[in-house]
């Protein structure tokens, strides 16, 4: 799989989490901010990162950077997703499942951002076991990433659509 070019894209950034880390040294604590930033052009493109500074906007510019460095493609069957799929990522586990038309995006706080991102309007998930945003986020990139097209699935295996679909 060729790398994305996200400099024809045009990408959203939100900011998913910020979190104040610690590290204790001899003088005291040192305090920096992590990020997790998802980036998407709302159209089937999305991706994650993460940045850490000592200042909170040069946290959230990195997280900018490595996300379109990260960005995968997401394939979309109208306005969902074309079939079910558990994402995991370390101990967070999310259950994608596709809707109909007018449903919305059922998703919680982290899976909801890079799912409207992805340009998915009609979803439900399911967080199935940590709530930690950095796995679920992950998880969800994942789970996206793993979805096939019928298209895709009949071309593997030397098929028409129409002999798989039966």
């Amino acid at each position: 799989m060729q790398p994305i070019d996200a400099s024809k894209l045009d990408l959203k950034e939100k900011v998913v989490a910020i979190n104040r880390v610690a590290k204790v040294v001899k003088g005291g604590r040192n305090f920096r901010f992590s990020t997790i930033v998802v980036v998407g052009d709302g159209n089937g493109y999305v991706g994650v990162g993460t940045g850490k500074s000592v200042e909170i906007p040069e946290a959230i510019r990195k997280g900018i950077e490595d996300a379109k460095k990260n960005l995968v493609k997401v394939p979309i069957v109208g306005t969902t997703i074309p079939h079910q799929i558990i994402g995991t990522s370390g101990a967070g586990t999310v259950l994608l499942m596709p809707a109909p038309n007018g449903t919305g995006v059922i998703a919680g706080g982290p899976v909801r951002a890079v799912l409207e991102l992805a340009g998915i309007k009609d979803i439900r998930t399911k967080s199935l076991r940590s709530n930690n945003p950095r796995n679920m986020v992950n998880a969800v990139i994942q789970g996206l990433a793993a979805l096939k097209t019928v298209e895709e699935v009949a071309k593997l295996r030397g098929k028409t659509v129409e002999e798989i679909l039966g």
